[in-house]
């Protein structure tokens, strides 16, 4: 074997080895009994959140809408104020709520100030609004939803203590998302 073909193989055997630690890190959609993956947001007020912080000492409902994907999703609205409405009983399971609104960061800030305030609503103080311009927990999450207008899937978790998982729902569809009265048997 000359000294070429040598280096040759060696490149092709580095480039393999490296894809496979690739493929090994991949993330995948957290599922019951798993640990959730970490992530740091800016929320909509200016601060930033972190995940871990948050679910130190209480259970996390995580929700993903859609975001900005070139209009406020109707379905998000619909989710949303669902939650709203059950706030009271969320509070009383001392059960915190973070939405997690990604999209383009063009703009997002606005577009998300624009979908939480939709038809006058009032947001619930404890309620966390992040958004998540890169993707970054979306694709934490293996939520990307990459086709054209969408950012990611429709997806819930309840998170008891350390971030484990108790409850996950992921829609593939516009449809199909999660309501307060199938996650509030879940919280501990």
């Amino acid at each position: 074997m000359t000294m070429s073909t040598s280096a040759s193989c060696f490149r092709l055997l580095l480039a393999s080895g490296l894809g496979l630690l690739s493929l090994a890190r991949a993330a995948e959609i957290p599922t019951v009994g798993t640990v959730a993956p970490d992530f740091a947001l800016a929320t909509l007020d200016g601060g930033r959140i972190r995940l871990s912080e948050l679910n130190a000492s209480e259970t996390v409902v995580l929700v993903f809408l859609r975001g900005w994907v070139g209009y406020n999703c109707p379905m998000c609205d619909r989710q949303v104020n669902d939650f709203i409405t059950s706030a009271p009983a969320f509070a009383a399971a001392h059960a915190r709520l973070l939405f997690v609104y990604p999209g383009p960061a063009d703009d997002l800030s606005a577009h998300a100030r624009e979908f939480r305030s939709l038809k006058g609503r009032d947001w619930p103080a404890d309620f966390v609004y992040a958004l998540d311009p890169d993707y970054s927990a979306v694709n934490a999450y293996a939520l990307r939803w990459d086709a054209p207008k969408e950012t990611a899937y429709p997806s819930t978790f309840v998170l008891g203590p350390k971030g484990k998982v108790l409850f996950a729902k992921v829609s593939r569809t516009h449809g199909g998302r999660t309501t307060a009265a199938e996650v509030l048997p879940a919280l501990p």
